[in-house]
């Protein structure tokens, strides 16, 4: 009876406030930090932080409004996130690797192809610098017949011409030493990325 008489006038409040709410017909619920609950067809200022429902005519939840996040649930949703990404990022690696490659073999074969562009690039710098330091060093015998680099007081000052020419070998020696860094780094980046997709193969064919 009790319930009844309960139900009966919060069906009369609820009218009341969607006819006071007018067109819209929309009354908010919601129950405050100490938990009573309320209805109304706004929200007041100091509960636009709570978590809130919206209520259609016939007192039927129609809608939920989060209310104002805490850092941590800010922080959770955004690990949680990030691990979803990282999910769809790895199930269409998956799909690319599945549809590229037929066997373990295949993946192998690409790698030392792709490899061996690598070790061209290296074995063409190293040879390189193997003449670029004859060079220089043919080019520093020279400039020890002149000052500054003579041990003569009587030897005539050198060649602005062999200084430039010196020190434009030297520029270009450091340059390719660079170079060749930088195709035995990847290099072995290759290699690494192509165990990671064999791996990955692997583990999705179910191989050993």
């Amino acid at each position: 009876m009790l319930k009844t008489a309960i139900s009966t006038g919060f069906l009369v409040a609820l009218a009341s406030l969607t006819a006071v709410a007018g067109e819209t017909e929309v009354v908010y619920k919601w129950v405050d930090e100490d938990g009573q609950v309320h209805y109304g067809d706004s929200i007041p200022p100091e509960y636009s932080d709570l978590p809130k429902q919206v209520l259609n005519e016939h007192a039927v939840t129609v809608d939920h409004l989060e209310g104002r996040k805490t850092e941590e649930q800010l922080v959770a949703e955004a690990k949680a996130k990030e691990l979803e990404m990282q999910k769809e990022l790895q199930l269409r690696a998956d799909k690319a690797l599945l549809a590229t490659y037929l066997s373990v073999e295949e993946i192998v074969m690409h790698r030392d192809r792709r490899i061996e562009l690598f070790q061209a690039q290296s074995r063409v710098t190293e040879l390189y610098l193997r003449n670029l330091e004859r060079r220089l060093t043919k080019l520093k015998r020279d400039a020890a017949k002149y000052r500054p680099y003579s041990d003569n007081p009587d030897a005539p000052l050198i060649n602005e011409d062999l200084v430039a020419d010196i020190n434009e070998t030297q520029d270009t020696i450091g340059r390719h030493q660079k170079n060749l860094m930088k195709f035995q780094e990847n290099e072995q980046q290759m290699v690494a990325r192509f165990e990671g997709d064999i791996n990955r193969f692997k583990a999705l064919k179910g191989l050993d």
